[in-house]
């Protein structure tokens, strides 16, 4: 795999943001009312609110990014994680979550929540891989979420 870097949010990366999560979601769902919100405006959605947004970067191009959301002072979750296909199965979107973990350590987030979908197969095994466990689904963002997972981070190294 060619040399990458992991970068933390900058205005100039809010089209790639929403690029690389159009690509992810176009492929196997319908966009939602709230990705159109959340990924035209990322540093009002992410950045403004207490979250952050991290980028896989190979030759200063965005190849992955991952965001996270804050709800409360100790509670996060990870959302709009993306890999655009040429660049999956190489273990960015490991590489990507494990740093953007270590944000919400540093953050103060003791734990770490993901809505998603069980057609997504190779991310629900990337969390589950690193803690992740699958908890009743409470609330239902978006129509395509069908199972929620948390991370208690005093259990991440």
């Amino acid at each position: 795999m060619q040399k990458y870097e992991i970068v933390g949010f900058s205005p100039q990366y809010s089209e790639a943001f929403k690029e690389l999560n159009l690509e992810w979601i176009e492929e196997f769902f319908e966009p939602e009312e709230k990705d159109h919100k959340m990924l035209e405006s990322p540093q009002q959605s992410f950045i403004d609110s207490g979250g952050a947004i991290i980028f896989a970067m190979v030759e200063d191009i965005a190849v992955g990014c991952c965001g996270l959301l804050k709800h409360s002072d100790t509670t996060y979750e990870i959302s709009k994680m993306a890999v655009t296909p040429s660049y999956q199965g190489l273990g960015l979107g490991r590489v990507m979550l494990r740093q953007i973990l270590q944000v919400a350590k540093s953050l103060g987030a003791t734990q770490i929540e993901i809505m998603s979908n069980t057609i997504l197969e190779p991310a629900i095994g990337l969390y589950k891989s690193v803690g992740f466990v699958e908890i009743p689904l409470t609330s239902n963002a978006y129509a395509r979420g069908n199972i929620s997972l948390r991370l208690d981070l005093s259990k991440f190294d």
